[in-house]
C-alpha cells in the first residue's frame, strides 16, 4: 500500500480536535499527530457563522498540512446536530436460484429494497446500517452467504439528517482547501474508538459530553440499537456558573475546571472559592458546594435525557456492560458516581485503543487518549477501515456488506 494520510475531524462549538495517521506501506497505521484548537461559529453542533467556523478551522487545516500536505485532502468528519433522525427498515426478497442457496445478487437486493425508503430533499443519509438477515424466519444472522433459504430478509437502520447542517459543516473544510473523505455521525465515530466487541455483544451505552451537545449509542448483541443527539452539554454547566455565581463566563469555565464537582455529597460545605482568584473584576466568596449542586443538577438532567432514550427502547439500568463516558464534559471529579446514581448501570469512562497503531510520538499519543479526543479518534479509525478496504491490506471478510457490517455492527 502507498504512503497515504488519514485525519480524523471533529468540530466541536468549543474546540476542534483533528487526529492525523499515516497508512503506512505494509498496511499499518502510525499515530503522527494530534491537534486541538478552539473553535467559533457553531451552536449545539450546527454552524451558525460560516465565515467565523472558517476562520476558526484555517489554523487546524495549516497544523495539518504541515504534517503532510496530502493528510488535507482526505478528511472524515464528524457529523453530530441533534436533528438526526434514525429509523428502521425492512427489505425482503425471494432467492433468486433453484437451489435455494444464497448468492451475493440476493444480498444486494435485499439492502436495495431495505434502502428504497423516501426521503425529503432537505434530508441526506449518513448511514445505511444493517442489523441483521433473515432467512426463512430463522433471525441474528450476520453473514447468510451461501446458506440455504426462500425469502431474504435484511433489517436496516437508516440514519439521516438536515442536509444543510452537513453540507454547511463540509463547505467549511472544502473553503480551506481540505477534502472530505466520509461523512460519520459522531456517536458512531467515537463507539468505533472505544467500545470493545464484547461490550458492545453484552449491552453499552456510550455517552459522550461535549461544550454544546451530548451524543449517546447503545449497542447489544453487536447490534446498533439506537441513538440520538441532544442539544445540551458543557457549556450550559458553565453559563448555569455565571448566572448563579453572577460572574463572567471565561470565569465561571475556570470555577468549574479548578475547583468544580460532579457529586456533592462528596463535597464539604465549608470549603469556599474566592472569586477574585479567578477574576480581578470578581469580589466575595462562594461556596465549592454551590458549586457543585449547580454542576450535578445539569449534569444530572443530561443523564435523565439518555435515561428517557434508555427507557424508550426497553434498556433503562438493564445493559449489563453499563455506561461509557466520553467527551471533555466528564473530565470532572466525581462524575462517575453521579451517572451511576443517575443510570442505575455501571460506569466507566472512555479510553480509545491504540492496539495495533505504530505510536511515533508518545506527546501525541498522551493528547489522543483523552476523553474528549474519542470521537476524532473514531473518526481517523474509520478513514483507515476505509482505506483498507479499498486496497484489500489486512481486511479478513470479503464483500463491502461484510466490511460495513464490521465497522458498525461487528
Amino acid at each position: 500500500m502507498a504512503h497515504n494520510f488519514v485525519v480524523g475531524l471533529d468540530i466541536g462549538s468549543y474546540a476542534t480536535k483533528a487526529v492525523i495517521g499515516e497508512v503506512q506501506r505494509d498496511g499499518t497505521l502510525a499515530l503522527v499527530g494530534a491537534i486541538t484548537m478552539p473553535s467559533s461559529g457553531l451552536r449545539k453542533g450546527v454552524v451558525a457563522d460560516i465565515t467565523e467556523t472558517a476562520q476558526s478551522l484555517s489554523p487546524v487545516l495549516a497544523e495539518i498540512k504541515k504534517i503532510s500536505k496530502h493528510a488535507a485532502g482526505n478528511i472524515f468528519l464528524g457529523v453530530g446536530s441533534s436533528d438526526v433522525r434514525v429509523q428502521s427498515s425492512i427489505g425482503v426478497v425471494a432467492v433468486s436460484r433453484a437451489d435455494s442457496e444464497i448468492y451475493q445478487d440476493d444480498v444486494n437486493r435485499a439492502i436495495a429494497s431495505a434502502q428504497a425508503v423516501a426521503t425529503p430533499p432537505n434530508r441526506m443519509v449518513l448511514h445505511y446500517i444493517v442489523k441483521e438477515f433473515i432467512v426463512d424466519g430463522v433471525r441474528d444472522i450476520r453473514d447468510p452467504l451461501e446458506m440455504v433459504g426462500n425469502r431474504l430478509e435484511v433489517s436496516t437502520l437508516i440514519i439521516d439528517s438536515f442536509a444543510p447542517a452537513v453540507k454547511n459543516i463540509s463547505k467549511c473544510v472544502e473553503m480551506l482547501g481540505g477534502g472530505v473523505g466520509g461523512l460519520v455521525l459522531s456517536p458512531l465515530a467515537a463507539a468505533r474508538a472505544v467500545l470493545s466487541k464484547n461490550q458492545r455483544e453484552l449491552g453499552v451505552v456510550l455517552v459522550d459530553v461535549g461544550a454544546g451537545k451530548t451524543t449517546m449509542c447503545v449497542y447489544e448483541e453487536s447490534k446498533l440499537l439506537h441513538t440520538a443527539i441532544f442539544p445540551l452539554g458543557s457549556s450550559n454547566i458553565t453559563n448555569d456558573l455565571a448566572i448563579g455565581v453572577k460572574i463572567a463566563t471565561e470565569a465561571a469555565e475556570q470555577i468549574k475546571l479548578g475547583f468544580g464537582h460532579a457529586y456533592t455529597r462528596d463535597v464539604s460545605g465549608r470549603e469556599m472559592v474566592e472569586l477574585a482568584k479567578v477574576s480581578a473584576k470578581s469580589r466575595g466568596m462562594v461556596a465549592k458546594k454551590f458549586v457543585a449542586e449547580v454542576i450535578e443538577g445539569r449534569l444530572a438532567e443530561i443523564f435523565e435525557f439518555v435515561d428517557n432514550e434508555l427507557k424508550a427502547i426497553g434498556k433503562s439500568g438493564r445493559l449489563p456492560a453499563g455506561v461509557v463516558l466520553a467527551g471533555g464534559g466528564i473530565r470532572l471529579p466525581g462524575v462517575v458516581d453521579l451517572a451511576r446514581q443517575e443510570l442505575k448501570l455501571a460506569v466507566q469512562i472512555a479510553a480509545p485503543d491504540f492496539a495495533g497503531i505504530t505510536v511515533r510520538d508518545e506527546s501525541v499519543a498522551r493528547m489522543a487518549e483523552q476523553p474528549d479526543f474519542v470521537c476524532a479518534v473514531g473518526l481517523l479509525l474509520t478513514g483507515y477501515d476505509k482505506a483498507r478496504e479499498r486496497t484489500g491490506v489486512r481486511v479478513p471478510l470479503a464483500g463491502a456488506l461484510k466490511q460495513f457490517l464490521k465497522y458498525f455492527a461487528p
